[in-house]
């Protein structure tokens, strides 16, 4: 019977969906927005992000996942539902077998939630896999070869760091610091510094825009407009790139400190392998200003980021599904059918 793939890379703030031999086709924001109290779907994706800050009181804008797990699994389901529907169009009569990334410290419990609900999304097999794997696919990265290679993955929830070789994860490390506490962390600095409050999308916004992971001469400004938490009116601020990786550096300093404790635990064969090749920068974080640069001070090795670091993990995942039935055989027993048997 004619069966469908589908790629997930289910992140915490965008969802990217890939289609062998169509490429990327979603890349959406992980959002959904319900009316209250009826609990109706509303919106989904980029629709329900413009009503963040915007919307009445009886609706509201939902992120079902948090830290890269399902925080809510109802509003996660009907979100893969909306998202597998899309990717399928006209080919919707058939059910799609659908490979999705999980982050690597995901518990037995968590795993299972996400196959579940993908099955009842509509899959008719539901395949998980760990990001740092699938980003290495997608970064060019050799993983069935025994020399061993590291990767950054700085998500939206999750910044994971971990070592490959021989088509499985050797050491590794999952922090709850990335993209939503990048945010987090610049309206926190600006409401100190300059006593303005400002919103969620504002602040991303700046990092988008001028985030920077280490202070240069050449500063990017950005005019950013809040509310005066002392007269409670309007006010328009400038800042600067340097400003933003001094508000975001507390955390990059988490992560440099998660990738030496992955050294630790690396054996020194492999740990040559990487002084050697240098490590791999990928996920949304990768596209701050020198971050490259900011690993290779931190870790005294190399680094780089990858091609289209924010596609690497939907990329591995189109990888796998170009190649099901080899990676079912080799791979994707290592990583996903133990958490079929959880």
């Amino acid at each position: 019977m004619f069966t469908r793939k589908i790629g997930i890379d289910l992140g915490t703030v965008n969802t990217i969906v890939f289609v062998p031999e169509k490429g990327f086709i979603i890349n959406e924001p992980t959002i959904v927005a319900l009316s209250y109290p009826e609990n109706t779907v509303l919106a989904v994706g980029r629709e329900a992000k413009d009503m963040i800050g915007r919307a009445p009181a009886d609706i509201v804008a939902h992120r079902p996942l948090k830290d890269g797990v399902i925080a809510d699994y109802y509003i996660t389901r009907a979100m893969l539902k909306y998202f597998m529907a899309k990717a399928l169009g006209s080919f919707s009569i058939f059910k799609p077998e659908v490979v999705i990334s999980v982050p690597a410290g995901i518990s037995p419990t968590e795993r299972r939630a996400v196959i579940n609900a993908a099955k009842e999304a509509g899959a008719k097999e539901a395949y998980i896999v760990r990001e740092p794997i699938l980003a290495a696919l997608g970064a060019g990265i050799p993983i069935n070869h025994h020399s061993g290679n590291m990767i950054i993955n700085i998500g939206g929830g999750t910044a994971e760091v971990a070592v490959v070789s021989l088509g499985n994860i050797v050491s590794w490390s999952s922090l709850r610091v990335a993209g939503n506490k990048f945010d987090q962390s610049i309206i926190d600095y600006i409401k100190k510094k300059y006593s303005l409050a400002i919103g969620e999308q504002t602040a991303e916004n700046l990092k988008i825009t001028i985030g920077s992971a280490l202070p240069s001469k050449e500063k990017l400004t950005y005019q950013v407009r809040g509310r005066d938490l002392v007269y409670g009116l309007p006010r328009d601020i400038e800042v600067n790139s340097n400003e933003i990786a001094e508000a975001l550096n507390p955390l990059l300093v988490e992560i440099a400190t998660s990738v030496q404790g992955v050294f630790n635990q690396t054996p020194p064969e492999l740990v040559a392998d990487i002084m050697e090749k240098g490590i791999i920068v990928s996920g949304g974080g990768a596209q701050l200003r020198y971050i490259d640069e900011f690993f290779k001070r931190m870790t005294g090795v190399e680094a780089y980021i990858a091609d289209e670091p924010l596609f690497c993990v939907a990329k591995g995942a189109g990888l796998i599904l170009s190649h099901l039935d080899v990676y079912k055989r080799t791979l994707l027993n290592k990583n996903f059918q133990s958490a079929q048997r959880d």
